[in-house]
């Protein structure tokens, strides 16, 4: 390979988020922040950006807006025009934008769980009603599907918005094209506008496809709100970069509107970093999901081994694992026990919705020897408790 993702360099006392928040003996295996060295064609065009003396005000890029519709077309058969996007500070920030945008008091927002917290998070913030529809577990085919009647019977006659997650986090799932269809076409029968957070949509492994909801259809298209973005991808959060596709004009005037204020530019470099991940940074992406690929089988072969208490699904994108804990001989949190008797820092699946307490996210994007590391150190924990 021509990068090298088993070198991860120390992120201890750099103030991050990842490995600086919780005590200095945990291996933090939560928040979803790649420890990967990010592709050096991104650093060399910042470091070119920063032979210019002077860092005003910019324009939203055109060049990364015309590589992103390329990029759109591409892998998608998605045809996205430079005019229908806009940059935005951060996808977290994009949706409650659009709850902002779409939705008064007198609205309710839905969402599936188990959810990515901030979308339980943002009906809230502007004191509107948020519903929480669960995603079933298919124990035949170990994945986590819809239930769609359930879901248009809990759409309520104020419901304005429906937040979705594709691929989805924390489940791993990629929805075929048939039930982002089925959703749409419910949405549309109710007039439900659909906010489609597709941030995780180039971190899948063999076998997946991913599906656009706005591309499937001019109806589809004319009624969502599409976010994606280079940082997952290409491990870039921090430079904050994310592209919002709105193309009917009359929701695109309502986002915009929604910005002023508060999100109303990305920052220079940030853009210089995204045009360089799509221009630039492919055979790094294609190695990455290789080396990801391998992590995942890894993990998921040790716990079945090891830990074969812990219930896994399929995972077919992201980088993350959704751990069923409740067969554990264990009592409480199990991100508590984890992280006490393990030292390592999971995500706790209670801040993912109701009913999934006992539940854990794990974090698989580092490098080898730290994974398997966390991994003996939480079977160490469990054969204790025996």
């Amino acid at each position: 390979m021509k990068y090298n993702f088993d070198l991860v360099p120390n992120r201890r006392n750099t103030n991050c988020f990842k490995w600086d928040l919780f005590p200095a003996d945990r291996l933090p295996l939560w928040v979803a922040d790649m420890d990967f060295e990010v592709c050096p064609k991104i650093i060399e065009a910042i470091q070119k950006r920063l032979t210019h003396p002077v860092f005003g005000y910019a324009m939203e890029s055109p060049e990364f807006k015309q590589v992103f519709c390329e990029r759109m077309e591409k892998r998608y058969g998605w045809k996205v025009n430079p005019d229908e996007i806009i940059l935005i500070p951060g996808i977290v920030s994009g949706f409650n934008f659009a709850v902002r945008a779409f939705s008064g008091n007198d609205n309710s927002v839905i969402y599936q769980t188990p959810a990515y917290p901030p979308f339980i998070e943002a009906p809230g913030n502007f004191n509107i009603e948020g519903i929480a529809n669960n995603l079933y577990y298919d124990e035949n085919e170990k994945i986590w599907k819809i239930d769609f009647d359930r879901f248009e019977e809990q759409i309520k006659d104020n419901t304005s918005l429906f937040i979705l997650c594709s691929p989805h986090n924390p489940v791993g799932r990629v929805f075929t094209r048939e039930e982002l269809t089925r959703l749409g076409e419910i949405c549309l029968k109710h007039g439900v506008k659909i906010c489609s957070d597709e941030i995780h949509c180039e971190i899948l492994y063999k076998g997946a496809k991913h599906t656009p909801i706005a591309s499937i259809s001019k109806e589809l298209s004319d009624n969502t709100i599409t976010f994606m973005a280079p940082s997952k991808t290409f491990n870039i959060p921090g430079l904050a970069c994310s592209v919002a596709v709105v193309q009917n004009p009359e929701l695109r005037n309502q986002f915009k509107k929604s910005l002023q204020g508060l999100g109303s530019f990305v920052s220079i470099l940030s853009m210089e970093a995204g045009l360089a991940a799509y221009r630039d940074c492919d055979d790094w992406l294609n190695e990455l999901l290789s080396y990801l690929e391998g992590n995942r089988d890894f993990a998921q072969e040790y716990i079945h081994q090891h830990m074969p208490s812990v219930k896994q699904n399929k995972i077919d994108a992201t980088f993350l694992m959704w751990l069923d804990c409740a067969a554990l001989p264990i009592e409480g949190s199990p991100s508590e026990f984890f992280a006490q008797n393990a030292h390592v820092q999971l995500n706790d699946g209670k801040t993912f919705g109701v009913g999934f307490e006992k539940f854990v996210r794990l974090n698989f994007g580092t490098n080898r020897a730290t994974l398997e590391m966390a991994l003996e150190n939480m079977k160490k924990a469990l054969d204790a408790k025996e």
